[in-house]
C-alpha cells in the first residue's frame, strides 16, 4: 500500500494511487492546488501514477540511449586520438550510432493559440529562480521598466565630470540621463522637426475630434511626431497629458509628466520619466537557477508558481529600514486618440522551465521507494497551477490565448522532443485541458539537439512556441561530448570558435525556415555580467541584428537597457532580410574546439586554471551551503558575473578535460583550488552566514563538492553537476538540520 514519505497517515487522496509522497507536497496539491481546478486530488494522483508507470520505462531508455551513444563516440574518438578527423567519416558514425538523424524535409510550425508577446513582439526575456518569491515578482513586473532610472543607477552614464552617483539626487548626473533619453525618443519616436531634447511642451488637442499631439520647442515651432500613428494613447487631466503613450515596432514607451517632481521641475517640457515597455516575457524557473534539492524545495518552487498563476503571490521585506510588501502590478489603464479607454498588461507573459528529463526526485516515488523523474511531476504540477489562469477567478491574467508555456531544457535530440509532446498531451488529458494547451520551447543547448535542430521542431511543430541558443550548456556539452579526442582551447576562445559561430547562424536560420518569425520565439543567450551595463548596452544589440525575436538579460534594469535595442532594431525585418541566407555549412557545425598544435605556455595554464577554479569555488560555495541556485559571484578579477549550473558545467568540464589529457594534474587542481579557497573567503568576509573552506578544506562540504565535480567531471553523465551538488547540499541540509 502506498504511504507518505514521513510515515504519517496515508491521505486518502494519495493512498490509491500506488506512489509514496511526502506529506509537504501532499498538502499542497490538496488544499492550494487542486480547488478550484475541476481536478480533485485523488484524480491527480492517479493521473501522475499513470504518467510514471506507462512513461517511466521509456525515460530511463532515452537516458540509457543517451550513454550508449555516448561510449560509442568514445570508442570511435579514442581511435582517432592525435589524428585529423575526416568530417564525412565523423557523420557517417553518427548517423550509424543513431545520433545524427536524416532530415525528411522543410518543416513548418503549426502552432495555434500562442500570446502575441511571443507569437509576433520583439523583446527581452529574463530567467528568474522560482524559489524566490520576490525574485520572481520583480520579474514579472519588469514588463514596464523606468529608463531614468536605468541609466542614472548603471555606467551607462559614466561618473565623471561631477555626474558621480551619490546618496542624494546629483542634477549634473540626472541632465545627462534625461539627454540620453532624449536622444533615444529621437530614434524611436522621432519629431517632425526638432529634437526631443529642445520639446518646452507637450500639447494635446481634440479639434477634430480625435486627440492629437503638438510638441512646442524651445525655439517656438510647434511641431508633431514624424510618424503621428505613433501616439497611440494618453492619461490627462484637463488637456495636460500627465502620460504619453507611443508605440514603436510594437513596444510601449510612456512619456510622464510631473512639474511638481524634481526631475519634471528641472525639465523645460516637465518630464518627470520615461518608462519602456520591457521584459515581455519571463522565464520563472525550476531548472539551473534553482536548488532545489528535496520535497520541501520543491514544494516551495511549487507554491510560489501557484502564487503567479492565481495572482495572489506576494513577498515582504524590509527595505531602507521599512516593510514593504511585493505583488503583482495591475494592468495599465490609459484613453485612446478616439476616446476609448484600453488597457495594457502590467506583467510579463510568465513560461515556466522544467527540470530535464535525466532529473530524479524522491518527493514521490513508486510504491518500492525509487525516485521518479522529476520532470513527470513538474509537467503535472506546474501545468495544473497554470489551469488557474485559464478558468480560475481572474481568467487570461498571463496567458490571454489560453496556453501555458512549457520550457523544456537538455533535450538530446528529436526522439526526447517527441517524448516530451508525448507527457504534455497525457497531461493534458488528465488534467481536462484542451489539446495542445501546452506549449514547449524547446532549448538548443545540447550537440545532439543542434545536429538536429529541424527534426527536434518537426517533432512538436504543433506546440513549439520558442527556440533558443543556450550557449552556456551547450559548450559544457561539447566539451563533454569531444572529451576522449583532446585537450579544448582555452574557455574564452571557445566564444569565437568556428562551431560556436555556425551554431548560433544556424539556429535562427533553422528557425526562420520553419516559420518561427510571427509565430514564436528565436531566442539567444544571457548577459551575465550583470554590472556591466554600459557595454551590454554597446554589445547586446547583436541579438536583435541577428534575427533574434528575444534574449536573456540578468535583471529588470538589464531588461530596461536591452529594450532600447528593439527599438533600434526592426526585427521583424531583419528576420526578412536573413531569411534567404545561405544556412552555415553542416561540417561547420562538427569543427571541433581542440588545441591541436596549439601550444599553452605555463603561465597560460596556470591562468586558465585559476580563473576556472575560482569560479566553481565561488558558486559551488553557495549552492551547497546556502541554497541559491543563481547569483552574482565575483571572479578572480573581483569582476561579478551571474553564475548557475550552466557556467559551473562549463568550468568543471573543462578542468576534467584537461586534466584528463594530462595539461594538469591532479596534485596541481587541488593545490590551485586550496588557494582559489583563500580568495573566495575573502570575497565573502563581509557575509555573517559564511562559512571560510580554507582553513579546514576537509571539512568544507562545499569545497569538497566543489572538487568532485572537476576530479569526476569526465565520468557524470553529459557532464551535468546535479547528481554531485544535489548529494552535497542534501548532506549540508541534513548535518544542520536545515529545511
Amino acid at each position: 500500500m502506498a504511504t507518505v514519505r514521513d510515515d504519517t497517515e496515508i491521505p486518502s487522496d494519495v493512498a490509491n494511487s500506488g506512489l509514496r509522497v511526502a506529506t509537504c507536497l501532499a498538502e499542497l496539491i490538496r488544499d492550494e492546488i487542486t480547488p478550484g481546478t475541476g481536478i480533485t486530488p485523488e484524480q491527480f494522483w492517479t493521473g501522475l501514477a499513470e504518467v510514471v508507470n506507462d512513461f517511466g520505462p521509456r525515460n530511463a531508455e532515452l537516458l540509457a540511449q543517451r550513454d550508449q551513444r555516448q561510449a560509442a563516440i568514445d570508442a570511435w574518438l579514442r581511435m582517432r586520438r592525435g589524428q585529423a578527423i575526416d568530417n564525412a567519416e565523423q557523420q557517417e558514425h553518427l548517423r550509424k550510432i543513431g545520433y545524427l538523424l536524416p532530415e525528411q524535409g522543410p518543416v513548418g510550425i503549426t502552432t495555434k493559440g500562442v500570446d502575441p508577446e511571443i507569437a509576433q513582439l520583439a523583446g527581452p526575456q529574463l530567467v528568474v529562480p522560482v524559489d524566490n518569491a520576490r525574485y520572481a515578482l520583480n520579474a514579472a513586473n519588469a514588463r514596464w521598466g523606468s529608463l531614468y532610472d536605468a541609466l542614472y543607477g548603471t555606467d551607462v552614464i559614466p561618473a565623471t565630470g561631477g555626474a558621480e552617483p551619490g546618496t542624494s539626487y546629483n542634477p549634473i548626473r540626472g541632465q545627462r540621463v534625461i539627454d540620453v533619453a532624449a536622444d533615444f525618443l529621437d530614434a524611436s519616436a522621432p519629431l517632425a522637426t526638432g529634437s526631443h531634447s529642445d520639446a518646452d511642451e507637450y500639447q494635446l488637442s481634440s479639434d477634430t475630434g480625435d486627440s492629437r499631439l503638438t510638441v512646442k520647442l524651445q525655439n517656438g515651432i510647434v511641431t508633431g511626431l514624424r510618424d503621428p500613428a505613433q501616439f497611440v494613447g494618453f492619461v490627462a487631466s484637463a488637456q495636460e497629458p500627465e502620460t504619453l503613450l507611443f508605440r514603436n515596432h510594437g513596444l510601449h514607451i510612456e512619456i510622464q509628466f510631473d512639474r511638481r517632481h524634481p526631475v519634471g521641475a528641472a525639465h523645460p517640457a516637465g518630464v518627470k520619466d520615461i518608462i519602456l515597455e520591457s521584459a515581455l516575457t519571463t522565464i520563472e524557473d525550476c531548472e539551473d537557477s534553482v536548488a532545489a534539492v528535496d520535497a520541501e524545495d520543491k514544494t516551495r518552487v511549487y507554491r510560489n508558481w501557484l502564487g503567479l498563476m492565481k495572482g495572489t503571490l506576494t513577498a515582504r521585506f524590509a527595505k531602507d529600514g521599512t516593510e514593504q510588501t511585493r505583488r503583482l502590478n495591475e494592468d495599465r489603464r490609459y484613453r485612446g486618440i478616439d476616446g476609448t479607454e484600453f488597457s495594457l498588461p502590467g506583467i510579463s507573459v510568465l513560461l515556466i522551465r522544467n527540470v530535464g528529463i535525466h532529473m530524479h526526485t524522491d518527493a514521490v516515488t513508486t510504491a518500492a521507494g525509487a525516485p521518479i523523474p522529476e520532470g513527470f511531476l513538474d509537467a503535472m504540477v506546474t501545468a495544473l497551477a497554470a489551469k488557474h489562469d485559464l478558468t480560475g477567478e481572474h481568467p487570461g491574467r498571463n496567458s490571454r490565448t489560453g496556453s501555458i508555456y512549457i520550457v523544456k531544457p537538455k533535450l538530446h535530440g528529436a526522439e526526447e522532443v517527441t517524448a516530451t509532446g508525448d507527457l504534455f498531451a497525457r497531461g493534458e488529458r488528465r488534467l481536462e485541458l484542451p489539446p495542445r494547451t501546452s506549449k514547449i520551447g524547446i532549448m538548443d543547448e545540447e550537440r545532439r539537439t543542434t545536429l538536429n535542430l529541424t527534426e527536434c521542431i518537426r517533432a512538436a511543430s504543433d506546440r513549439v512556441i520558442f527556440i533558443n541558443t543556450g550557449f552556456l550548456d551547450r559548450t559544457g556539452d561539447e566539451i563533454h561530448t569531444l572529451m576522449e579526442l583532446g585537450p579544448v582551447i582555452p574557455k574564452n576562445d571557445i566564444k569565437s570558435a568556428t562551431w560556436m559561430l555556425a551554431y548560433e547562424d544556424a539556429n535562427v536560420d533553422i528557425g526562420l525556415a520553419a516559420g518561427f518569425s510571427g509565430r514564436g520565439q528565436i531566442g539567444k543567450g544571457m548577459w551575465a555580467m550583470p554590472d556591466e551595463m554600459a557595454d551590454m548596452l554597446a554589445v547586446k544589440i547583436e541579438h536583435p541584428q541577428a534575427g533574434a525575436s528575444t534574449a536573456w538579460v540578468p535583471s529588470p534594469t538589464a531588461a530596461t537597457l536591452h529594450a532600447m535595442h528593439y527599438h533600434y532594431v526592426n526585427v521583424r525585418k531583419r528576420q526578412q532580410e536573413l531569411s534567404d541566407r545561405c544556412r552555415p555549412p553542416f561540417e561547420s557545425l562538427l569543427t571541433m574546439p581542440l588545441l591541436g598544435d596549439r601550444s599553452l605556455s605555463r603561465d597560460e595554464i596556470a591562468t586558465e586554471l585559476a580563473n576556472n577554479a575560482q569560479g566553481i569555488l565561488g558558486y559551488v560555495v553557495r549552492w551547497v551551503e546556502h541554497g541559491v541556485g543563481c547569483s552574482k559571484v565575483t571572479d578572480i578579477e573581483d569582476v561579478e558575473l551571474m553564475e548557475d549550473r550552466a557556467t559551473l558545467r562549463i568550468s568543471s568540464q573543462h578542468i576534467a578535460n584537461w586534466l584528463y589529457h594530462r595539461l594538469i594534474t591532479r596534485d596541481q587542481v587541488e593545490k590551485v583550488f586550496s588557494e582559489m579557497a583563500t580568495v573566495v573567503d575573502r570575497q565573502n568576509s563581509n557575509d555573517p552566514d559564511y562559512r571560510p573552506m580554507a582553513p579546514q578544506p576537509d571539512q568544507s562540504m562545499a569545497f569538497q563538492a566543489a572538487l568532485e565535480l572537476v576530479l569526476t567531471g569526465r565520468e557524470l553523465p553529459n557532464g551535468y553537476t546535479e547528481p554531485v551538488l544535489h548529494a552535497w547540499r542534501r548532506r549540508f541540509k541534513q548535518a544542520n538540520d536545515l529545511k
